[in-house]
């Protein structure tokens, strides 16, 4: 590996790293027909029925063969990604892995609803969504063509996506996305804040995945 994308990758924090690393190889794996897609895919099924629970984890990790559409999630998946685990998640690599493990759960059981085989992009909207509720007078310049405020952007990213793919369709996994990711905000952020209850399991990580990562 040259020294200089080595180096750059030990700048990404561990998370977000471990998920562009498994995200890239399976894009390659398939690319290279080491596998299919038909053997990647989440549906219950196959992972229940037919033994093969190994698809409710590659559904998070396969974004495609390599194309625009690849690099457009890549890209924003990557930047906000490690722009959350470095600031709201600095030094709380467990929470921020609570974060995507339970998004991941809740996809999982929303996935029969609305029929998304690969659940890689939902995911990917979960760090995008909830920077972007963090920052809310941050301004974004999208492709130096226009400039929004940080809670516009998963939206105005919804919206590249259906105008890249040409249907709505392409952007059903990104809106759910979106609705998770507004749920891991809302359990985070608002119930924390104004809610008698506090924290939450769904808020904090348990102490097994603390101790387990390390954290104080």
């Amino acid at each position: 590996m040259p020294v200089g994308i080595e180096a750059w990758l030990t700048q990404i924090p561990p998370i977000t790293r471990a998920w562009l690393a498994l995200s890239v190889l399976t894009s390659l794996a398939v690319q290279c027909q080491l596998v299919t897609p038909l053997q990647l895919y989440f549906s219950y099924k196959s992972a229940f029925t037919n033994v093969q629970p190994w698809r409710m984890i590659t559904t998070f990790f396969y974004f495609g063969s390599i194309s625009l559409d690849f690099v457009f999630h890549m890209f924003f998946f990557m930047r906000y990604s490690r722009m959350l685990e470095e600031s709201s998640f600095a030094n709380r690599k467990a929470d921020y892995f609570w974060l995507l493990l339970s998004s991941s759960l809740m996809l999982l059981a929303l996935s029969p609803l609305v029929n998304l085989p690969f659940l890689s992009s939902s995911l990917a909207f979960v760090p995008i969504y909830l920077w972007s509720r963090r920052h809310p007078s941050t301004p974004i310049s999208l492709f130096g063509l226009i400039t929004i405020t940080a809670p516009y952007l998963p939206l105005a990213l919804v919206a590249f996506s259906w105008v890249l793919n040409g249907t709505w369709r392409a952007a059903a996994g990104d809106l759910v996305g979106c609705a998770v990711g507004h749920i891991g905000w809302f359990m985070r952020d608002v119930w924390v804040r104004e809610m008698v209850g506090g924290n939450s399991i769904l808020s904090d990580a348990p102490e097994i995945l603390k101790r387990l990562f390390g954290d104080p």
